[in-house]
């Protein structure tokens, strides 16, 4: 049977982790990590400020065995075993067993340095050992998430790597499954979802850039410096052409390599696939999922509804287009051939040169059809004059601003996507995008969720620039225990009061004013009057409160905002906890950080993906959409 386990590997921790038991190693599947002991835990021992029992190797723990087998036959008790670390163990009786641990020497083991030297607890089994053990995570897996990090290797305000915050999100993923989907669960409809990080920090950092950073960062405030070159510069690598690429090419190649792993590990598996990113992470996946190619399928199907949604078809579009390349003098070469847009951007060098085009104009068009196929769906401004239009023809050799950089394809087609805490908005306006198509969608991805705390200073909105002429807010996120917290609504609640006794002083010093500014009436009119007085004071307080902000966000109508989640809502922003809404600069930051462990999160992230496959809450939250 040893010989048998020499080869078995098992794996553990929903198969994130493996397991060899020859070697009693437990190796990390997915990601790097340093390799972890796994003990056979047979004898234990424990301090008195210990919270839990500590397992001896398994090679005295033999020791321990056969001396305690010994004592049990022949009757022999208070021997004293003394293992090769001068520890010493005297088994006094079956039920006390007591180990004395050198006083200068340290543990492994995490014991505390004031229990050295004070005798220890010792037992055998696991009887009567108040732990408890995990029953494991559900063995059916709906769905996969890679989650992408931001700047720097720290994700969290406690300073932990992506793979420990990523490992909250799921827990947190797994505790929410069961509080609001245990009908599905109960009838096997739901599993669980999986969340893989991806680290791309790592890599950016051993291409040899820390040395030359060294060279030149000044040794003052050496600690302050040291961290702006480990955190923030990578907003500063990312707009660097060649660092972007190196970035985009870790991301697109570790999200790949990490899908094609988990088939390989899961051959079941049938669920899709969704990314997340957090921070700077959002955006390299948006620029990546923006230079997704998509099938011809769907292409058709884009340009089929450009033309129905443009004001110019056909021939008259491509004339435009020659006119805007001071080209006017071809527009029949084109006319004669029944050349309309489509057909323009089907159109090679060869095509071209048989319409008898000279090689100037030939060379311009194709730069032309080159570049608007690569944001073809983006628009700057629809209302802009001309000049504004050919300024704008700038950026769409590198996507709109985006740095040049050859932008890898995934293997597969996310289904949604999910940005915490993300500046996209801001980097998109900064680089000179003034709107997005309503009609666009990312090419390969038909779901968007753009999720923020109020807080977040580095969070952005996408909704308006879709939509810029109308003033709405985001949509608020429910809270994972339905209703909205206690502050918020007592905050609204004070708010409509307060207007609504703004109105009802308004009204009355209104009328107040009227009558005395109005010139003096016999009796019986001051009678009449005073009766008019009083309908419009209470005529006021209908009309006037309607006005009222609160009133009109509550009952917002429904807004097109595109297609770039499939006409739904894009924009979600979080409830502020109670003692984040006395200073919302004391949490600014973490309001950046808070994700990983946001129940609210988490929920919407669970409430989308099974949506897609028609499971929905056991009970509907209040105010989703």
């Amino acid at each position: 049977a040893g010989k048998d386990q020499d080869g078995v590997v098992v794996p553990t921790s929903g198969g994130r982790y493996d397991v060899h038991l020859r070697t009693r190693q437990r190796v990390a599947v997915y990601w790097e990590e340093e390799v972890a002991e796994v003990r056979r835990c047979t004898w234990f021992y424990k301090g008195d400020k210990d919270n839990k029992f500590i397992p001896y190797s398994e090679s005295f723990s033999e020791e321990l065995e056969e001396a305690y087998m010994i004592a049990v036959t022949l009757g022999e008790w208070k021997k004293k075993l003394e293992s090769p670390n001068r520890e010493v163990i005297i088994l006094h009786n079956p039920k006390l067993m007591v180990h004395y641990h050198p006083a200068a020497s340290s543990d492994d083991w995490v014991s505390t340095p004031t229990e050295q030297g004070r005798p220890r607890t010792v037992k055998r089994g696991v009887e009567n050992i108040a732990v408890e053990i995990p029953n494991g995570e559900p063995l059916q897996i709906d769905h996969l998430v890679f989650v992408v990090h931001g700047i720097g290797p720290a994700c969290d305000i406690r300073f932990r790597s992506i793979v420990q915050c990523v490992n909250d999100f799921r827990n947190v993923s797994l505790s929410m499954l069961q509080a609001h989907f245990r009908k599905a669960q109960e009838q096997q409809q739901v599993g669980r979802v999986e969340f893989l990080p991806v680290n791309w920090h790592s890599s950016l950092h051993s291409t040899g850039v820390d040395v030359d950073l060294e060279r030149i960062t000044l040794p003052s405030i050496n600690r302050l410096r040291h961290f702006i070159n480990d955190t923030i510069l990578d907003v500063f690598f990312y707009n660097s052409s060649t660092y972007c690429q190196t970035i985009v090419d870790t991301v697109a190649s570790e999200m790949n390599r990490l899908h094609q792993l988990f088939l390989q590990r899961n051959p079941q598996f049938r669920g899709g696939v969704s990314i997340a990113g957090h921070s700077l992470g959002s955006l390299i996946l948006f620029d990546l999922l923006t230079n997704q190619k998509a099938d011809p399928e769907e292409d058709e199907h884009c340009a089929q509804g450009s033309r129905t949604t443009s004001s110019m078809g056909g021939i008259e579009e491509v004339k435009e287009i020659l006119k805007k390349l001071e080209m006017s003098e071809y527009c029949e070469a084109f006319e004669k051939e029944k050349m309309d847009r489509q057909a323009l951007f089907l159109c090679t060098e060869e095509n071209l040169k048989e319409m008898g085009i000279p090689l100037g104009p030939r060379m311009k068009i194709l730069h032309y059809i080159s570049s608007k196929t690569e944001r073809k769906v983006w628009s700057r401004s629809l209302h802009g004059d001309s000049s504004e239009d050919v300024r704008s023809c700038q950026y769409r050799d590198v996507g709109l601003g985006q740095v040049s950089a050859n932008y890898p394809q995934l293997n597969y087609k996310p289904t949604i996507f999910f940005a915490f805490g993300s500046p996209i908005g801001m980097f998109l306006t900064v680089r000179g995008v003034k709107r997005i198509d309503p009609n666009y969608s990312l090419p390969t991805c038909k779901g968007f969720f753009n999720i923020f705390h109020p807080f977040d200073p580095v969070a952005y909105r996408i909704e308006p620039m879709i939509v810029p002429d109308l003033e709405f807010e985001p949509m608020l996120l429910p809270h994972h225990k339905g209703r909205k917290r206690m502050h918020l609504e007592l905050k609204e609640g004070l708010t409509r009061m307060s207007v609504d006794l703004k109105n009802n002083l308004l009204g009355s010093l209104r009328v107040a004013w009227q009558s005395f500014t109005r010139a003096p009436v016999p009796a019986l009119e001051a009678g009449s009057t005073e009766a008019e007085a009083e309908a419009g004071t209470e005529k006021q307080p209908d009309t006037k409160p309607e006005e009222s902000p609160a009133a009109v966000k509550e009952e917002t109508p429904l807004i097109n905002v595109g297609r770039l989640n499939r006409g739904n809502r894009i924009d979600y922003v979080l409830q502020e906890k109670p003692i984040e809404s006395f200073n919302e600069y004391l949490f600014a930051l973490q309001g950046h950080l808070c994700y990983w462990e946001s129940e609210d999160t988490v929920l919407l992230v669970l409430k989308e993906i099974y949506q897609t496959q028609g499971i929905t809450l056991d009970q509907p939250l209040p105010g989703s959409q």
